[in-house]
């Protein structure tokens, strides 16, 4: 039976699948495992920004918070400050309430304060249908929703590794790695959707986003105003990219509007650089010709990049038995990319070959062509063997026998 996209199961990872301590529907003795209760401060804070209303207190002691809507639960009392001696006390029945109320915030809230995270949330226009207006929504709605979110947050970590108006396959285990930790949260309707980037290893990915989606809506006013795209051009040192600009296509597409907002997490303050409060950034389907636009003129912009490879040889093609081939290597240094595709001459593949069969890498000098990705290597010279240790060639050895049967087809047709 397939579940509903809509069906509040709380949050799960954008990039993984590890469950998150407070999807919990129950709050199981609170800060009796050895967890720091929070801070008042950032609890409040953070109902605040969710639509929770102040609602009275004891002045200087504690103060009540009633969720958002005519009936959407019980209120809470949160401490103004830990010095009070039922401080404690009140955090903990407040956070048991949090984990059992009805109200649509409560689970965000519940990880914003188990995990200290930027908030980073999407939103898309679409015209409700009468599935809609019942609470459920579209497979392609929402998908469309989750995939634009994703190159999103992955064009904002690209962009943290380096600026370019296209990267292609650069960097991408890195930009990968730092999004490990995101969390999302259920998207109602396939409308909208949050990702919780913890402060810790994702803050930079946040500022980055922050700075690069005001510098593309600034561009594409621009080009709207005046036809010009230089500002997409200036835009690249803020972030802006061929990925953003792809991804805002997809977030827009089939919409009648979209935007992205940001939000800092409390605990952690607001960043340097970035305003207490960032506008929203909304795009329309009118803005989608400028997009499409500096997605093609970075593509073809961007320029071939001279690097010195190091690889081992993991497949290696030619139409016959003598003459020029094709080299498939797994980077090990010298390109953020995982492999790359290599044209050499007769000489130097039978030097590759020599070296994938007694389990050595490869150097090589080229250009790494913009073309495919930045996965051609082209212009090879210098192509040589290189010389390690006994246990990096064992390693390299075991590697390379579970692909012996590309080697075996040295003399096959052309790689498809």
């Amino acid at each position: 039976m397939h579940r509903s996209m809509d069906e509040p199961t709380g949050p799960a990872e954008l990039f993984g699948a590890r469950a998150h301590p407070a999807v919990s529907r129950e709050y199981a003795d609170p800060g009796g495992d050895g967890t720091p209760l929070p801070d008042p401060a950032v609890l409040t804070a953070l109902l605040h920004r969710y639509g929770w209303q102040r609602r009275g207190g004891a002045a200087g002691r504690y103060s009540r918070w009633a969720p958002p809507g005519p009936s959407a639960g019980a209120s809470l009392l949160i401490p103004e400050n830990v010095a009070f001696p039922d401080a404690e006390d009140l955090l903990a029945e407040a956070l048991t309430a949090l984990s059992r109320s009805a109200a649509p915030s409560a689970q965000d809230i519940l990880v914003s304060l188990a995990v200290s995270s930027d908030e980073v949330r999407w939103w898309r226009e679409v015209p409700e249908s009468a599935a809609g207006a019942a609470g459920a929504s579209g497979w392609a709605e929402a998908e469309e929703l989750r995939s634009a979110a994703r190159q999103i947050l992955l064009a904002g970590a690209l962009a943290v590794r380096g600026r370019a108006g296209y990267h292609g396959a650069r960097h991408r285990r890195k930009a990968r790695a730092a999004l490990d930790g995101t969390l999302i949260g259920p998207a109602p309707g396939g409308r909208r959707l949050t990702a919780f980037v913890p402060v810790a290893s994702g803050r930079a990915v946040a500022v980055q986003l922050c700075h690069a989606l005001h510098a593309t809506r600034e561009a594409v006013d621009y080009q709207r105003a005046t036809g010009g795209m230089e500002a997409f051009d200036s835009a690249v040192a803020a972030g802006v990219s061929r990925e953003l600009t792809e991804a805002l296509v997809t977030l827009v597409r089939g919409s009648e509007g979209a935007g992205i907002d940001l939000r800092w997490a409390p605990a952690a303050g607001t960043p340097d650089g970035c305003p207490a409060r960032p506008a929203p950034v909304e795009f329309s389907p009118g803005d989608l010709p400028a997009l499409r636009s500096a997605g093609a003129r970075y593509l073809r912009e961007e320029p071939a990049v001279p690097v010195r490879i190091t690889g081992a040889v993991v497949r290696l093609r030619r139409s016959g038995p003598r003459g020029a081939g094709i080299v498939r290597l797994r980077v090990l240094a010298g390109a953020e990319v995982a492999h790359v595709r290599v044209e050499l001459d007769e000489e130097a593949y039978r030097i590759a070959g020599h070296a994938h069969l007694v389990g050595l890498p490869l150097r090589v000098e080229g250009r790494l062509e913009r073309r495919g990705g930045f996965r051609r290597l082209t212009g090879a010279s210098q192509v040589a063997p290189v010389q390690v240790d006994e246990a990096e060639r064992d390693r390299l050895m075991k590697s390379l026998q579970e692909n012996v049967d590309f080697f075996e087809e040295a003399c096959a047709g052309e790689e498809p």
